[in-house]
């Protein structure tokens, strides 16, 4: 017989970070570097942890040379030709399923599991073991990258947020006067017939395609995300990005703001 967890899951549209006393004058005194050393591999990281995603139209080379000058890094998808890839130990959990703005796992399979919650839960078992965890998927905002960051997640993964920038794999459409660029998921039929020749016999698509608007240069997304953390920083009175989630209360809500004027 099945089991129904009757716990309560969060989203980031349920929760708002509450405000706390802060002693920061201005959002520069805000350090969003962190310092990582892997319990596997021994390595050290250190930089501001938000990563492109592993994904073909926004995980290119073009888009780490820009993410590198920010001390941001970039996962570069796989169907690169690479002469080698060598897999061990993982110091790094991605956590996320089916949240990603162009995923179609849950309304597909009927699987996943609320982001905010699973990173909750996830960071509590990583750490405990000095693992670290990536949050990948459901951010839609700044703010939601601030909530990620606040449950516990030691890095957060972007797709959907980078995406139709200059930086990004295809060519610009222009359709009806508006400029636009593909933007799919890597479990999508586009991308499945891209890489593998089509959606295998066993298995079915789990991703859309759709044309994004053409938003220019990633310089101002970058700049916009990184300002809206120091801002949230700022709001709990987090002088570094390490101490975001000690400062961290969330609020249940039942509207994220104003929508008079959308």
């Amino acid at each position: 017989m099945p089991r129904i967890d009757a716990d309560l899951k969060l989203d980031f549209k349920d929760v708002l970070l509450r405000p706390k006393r802060s002693s920061l004058k201005s959002r520069s005194e805000v350090d969003l570097e962190r310092t990582f050393t892997f319990r596997n591999s021994k390595q050290t990281y250190s930089g501001i942890p938000i990563i492109v995603a592993n994904m073909d139209t926004v995980g290119t080379f073009e888009m780490a040379a820009v993410m590198s000058q920010h001390s941001m890094f970039t996962a570069i998808h796989k169907h690169y030709t690479l002469d080698e890839l060598i897999l061990s130990g993982a110091d790094i959990i991605k956590v996320g399923v089916g949240p990603g703005s162009v995923c179609t796992t849950r309304t597909k399979t009927g699987v996943g599991y609320p982001q905010l919650s699973a990173v909750i839960e996830c960071a509590d078992s990583a750490h405990g073991l000095k693992g670290h965890i990536i949050s990948d998927g459901g951010c839609t905002c700044p703010g939601d990258v601030a909530k990620a960051f606040g449950a516990g997640a030691d890095f957060v993964m972007l797709g959907g947020m980078f995406s139709g920038h200059t930086e990004c794999a295809g060519e610009v459409i222009e359709r009806d006067g508006q400029k636009l660029k593909l933007f799919y998921g890597m479990s999508s039929e586009t991308a499945m017939k891209k890489h593998a020749g089509g959606v295998a016999e066993y298995r079915a698509s789990e991703g859309k395609t759709v044309e994004v608007p053409y938003r220019g240069d990633v310089e101002n997304t970058i700049l916009d995300i990184l300002g809206g953390l120091r801002s949230t920083c700022t709001y709990v009175g987090a002088a570094k990005l390490k101490e975001l989630s000690k400062r961290t209360t969330f609020i249940r809500v039942t509207q994220q703001h104003n929508t008079v004027f959308g």
